[in-house]
Order: structure tokens, then sequence, then C-alpha cells
């Protein structure tokens, strides 16, 4: 199970939709968003990060919080460039999702194609369901008071 860890930060996307933007810096990263289910025994959560150099992503896992982190930057600067419109949101990204104890950190992979961030989280195996097995005794015992 995937828990969120911040129940503002979509009131703090709304915001930054109606201010104009959703630049972020490395003290005030912009929210980043996500898509999760389950899939079998594994977890599946796609970020959307159009236009990131894969060498720009950073993903951390310390305890149970797995953290994301992105920079786009322009593509074109220098002094000759000047802007006549920019409406994709530039700076720092991040996400925070607090992993359940029933996941396995160790086990996540990560992929990139397409502007999307896929990161598959396996289930542990001692959170899987499993059959136990009745033992019995073949004979079968008298009991005198």
């Amino acid at each position: 199970m995937l828990m969120r860890t911040d129940p503002f930060r979509e009131l703090d996307r709304l915001a930054q939709q109606f201010v104009g933007g959703a630049t972020g810096t490395w003290s005030r990263p912009a929210p980043m968003p996500l898509d999760a289910c389950r899939a079998g025994d594994e977890y599946v959560v796609c970020f959307d990060l159009p236009g990131v150099d894969p060498a720009a992503i950073d993903i951390d896992v310390e305890r149970n919080m797995l953290t994301v982190k992105a920079e786009r930057r322009p593509r074109h600067q220098g002094p000759d460039v000047k802007w006549e419109l920019s409406e994709r949101p530039l700076g720092v990204f991040s996400r925070q999702i607090m992993l359940s104890d029933t996941l396995d950190p160790e086990g996540i992979t990560a992929d990139y194609d397409a502007g999307v961030l896929t990161l598959r989280i396996p289930v542990a195996e001692r959170a899987k369901p499993r059959k136990v097995t009745v033992g019995h005794r073949g004979s079968a015992q008298q009991i005198s008071a």
C-alpha cells in the first residue's frame, strides 16, 4: 500500500496553476503528477516528467520514504536568447511517498520512457498470501478421564 504524506499537496498544485506556473526551486520544489496501481505482486507508480533529462532524476529510499526529485532546465540559454513565450514549467520537481511495511524497497526498479518515470515496487514476500498446511496425527488417540 502506498500512502500520501502531504495532504495539502493538491491545494498547492491548484494555487500554483492559478497564480501562474509551477516553477520550483530547491527550497520549494513544485509537485509532479503521478498515477499508482497494484499489478499482481508489485505496485507501479508513474510520474509525469516530460522534457527532463534522465540524468537529472534522483530517486532515494530512506527507511520507508521514497523521494523522487527532478530538474528541468530551459533547452535554449545564452545572452542572445530572448524568450517570447514560456508556458512549460521549469525548475525542480519533487514527490515523496511513504511505503508501507508490506513493500520491498530493496527491489525497486526505475525506467524512464517518453517523459514518464515508471517505478516498480515489489510486494514483500512476507506480505504475499500463502497457504498454511494443516498437520495431523496418523492415528486417533483416546482421551481417558
